[in-house]
């Protein structure tokens, strides 16, 4: 099984970037712990501060991989693009919230991706990033 991570803008500051929100822990350090814990799995990783090479990159997974877990991070509540990107494809994709989306500001409460989604984790931390792989594995 083929799995890849899309993460959007500012996520690649993960570990120093608002740690009582994010925690301490830098998203390269995760992922090398994650590629441990599911090893049956063949895992990559992207991550992009700009909202057409997140779009490139959900188009060009399609079919190259069996599941898609993207954070497109602030975009999720602004790109109508990156929603019509994961509504056009056949590749599931699993949206990931490392917070609690909604207990910050409302403008966080909507998603443009949610609805074409396979389903949504929010809310536990880098384990959310391992819930949404979790939810690819054979029952």
């Amino acid at each position: 099984m083929k799995l890849i991570i899309i993460n959007g803008p500012n996520l690649n500051l993960l570990g120093s970037r608002e740690p009582e929100t994010y925690g301490k822990e830098s998203f390269e350090a995760y992922f090398s712990q994650i590629q441990f814990q599911f090893r049956e799995i063949e895992l990559s990783f992207y991550q992009s501060n700009i909202e057409g090479e997140l779009i490139d990159e959900i188009q060009r997974a399609d079919k190259e991989f069996d599941g898609i877990i993207l954070n497109a991070a602030a975009y999720t509540h602004t790109s109508i693009g990156i929603g019509d990107a994961v509504k056009a494809i056949s590749t599931p994709v699993v949206e990931v919230h490392i917070s609690n989306t909604f207990s910050r500001e409302t403008f966080r409460h909507s998603s443009y991706i949610s609805a074409n989604a396979k389903g949504v984790i929010i809310g536990f931390g880098l384990q959310s990033y391992d819930l949404a792989i979790s939810s690819f594995l054979p029952k």
